[in-house]
């Protein structure tokens, strides 16, 4: 597995280990989620000016957010991996086999305020804002109440297998 992580901020997230709490999260989705493959995500930590750029950019929404996800890859049901092999040329790196999930864009400004916001520490809150898009880089989505249930009960899930809880 490939995490590709850059950090343009100048916040530092202190009592994360942002790289490891990362690593542990993606793995841990991916295997909940059963990927049969090694995969590859690429994790930008930004603030919530860069992020809002970014959020006005690509969604036409002007305000800063949490949390950008950014598949590479259209699931016709989610986490289904089959799509993946019929659309091999286009989803695996070339030069490591790895399956291009996608990119993941985090406010660190968001992750304190939100952590604090809710009473719980900036690891949890780092590591469910990973989960939450490590579930939109395998197709699924909070767009109408189901898929909302279904997607907040496989966060905590991840989670709760790290033992990264509230």
């Amino acid at each position: 597995m490939t995490i590709n992580v850059e950090d343009e901020s100048s916040i530092v997230l202190e009592g994360v280990d942002t790289e490891r709490t990362a690593k542990q999260v993606i793995e841990a989705a991916l295997d909940y989620e059963g990927c049969p493959y090694e995969a590859e995500v690429s994790l930008l930590l930004t603030d919530n000016e860069g992020i809002h750029a970014l959020n006005r950019e690509h969604r036409n929404i002007d305000r800063p957010t949490d949390v950008l996800s950014f598949p590479m890859l259209h699931f016709e049901s989610p986490a289904d991996f089959q799509e993946a092999e019929d659309e091999e040329a286009d989803c695996f790196n070339p030069e490591t086999g790895e399956l291009l999930l996608g990119d993941i864009i985090i406010s660190v400004e968001k992750v304190m305020e939100q952590a604090e916001k809710y009473g719980h520490s900036r690891e949890r809150e780092y590591a469910f804002l990973i989960a939450h898009s490590m579930l939109h880089l395998m197709g699924y989505d909070h767009e109408v109440p189901e898929e909302a249930k279904v997607m907040e009960e496989r966060q905590a899930a991840i989670l709760e297998s790290l033992h990264i809880l509230r």
